[in-house]
């Protein structure tokens, strides 16, 4: 996997930014470079209701806007705070299915300050499109993410 590590510093380095489309960038970097990344977003978590609620994302329009706490893949890793990879969502019992040329999926949860926030969410057109590379590639996306989070960032998704 050739990932585009110089490209991920360069979008955090850019302050005139806001943070928002700063993971906006990112998605598109993402989806642009890495050619079995057909879908790639943010869920970030309110830890209140229970619910992940989707930021910022690039690929086809999803309907799961909102999604609780151990449903589907995004949900299970909100409880775990660990990452999941799904070869085939065709296999797997708790999948929600955004579309249905999906055929796996990656999530990877994203620690601010130690506390599970949300997750980079990746779905792939292949069967068994990701493999360790991948998880250790996002879990380094999501440490420069926790880095460059600004103390008062909150997600526009999770306000009340």
């Amino acid at each position: 996997m050739n990932a585009p590590r110089q490209e991920v510093l360069n979008i955090f380095q850019n302050n005139a930014e806001s943070f928002n489309t700063q993971l906006q960038q990112l998605c598109d970097l993402l989806q642009r470079t890495l050619n079995h990344y057909t879908w790639v977003g943010f869920y970030f978590a309110n830890a209140d209701t229970r619910t992940l609620h989707l930021g910022p994302y690039c690929g086809a329009p999803t309907d799961h806007t909102s999604i609780p706490f151990g449903k589907g893949i995004c949900g299970q890793v909100a409880e775990s705070n660990t990452p999941f990879l799904v070869p085939d969502v065709s296999a797997q019992d708790n999948y929600i299915a955004c579309s249905l040329t999906v055929k796996s999926e990656l999530v990877v949860p994203l620690f601010v300050r130690g506390k599970n926030i949300g997750q980079i969410d990746i779905d792939s057109e292949q069967i068994d499109a990701f493999g360790q590379a991948d998880i250790e590639f996002l879990e380094w996306v999501n440490a420069q993410i926790a880095q460059a989070w600004p103390e008062d960032y909150i997600p526009e998704e999770i306000h009340g």
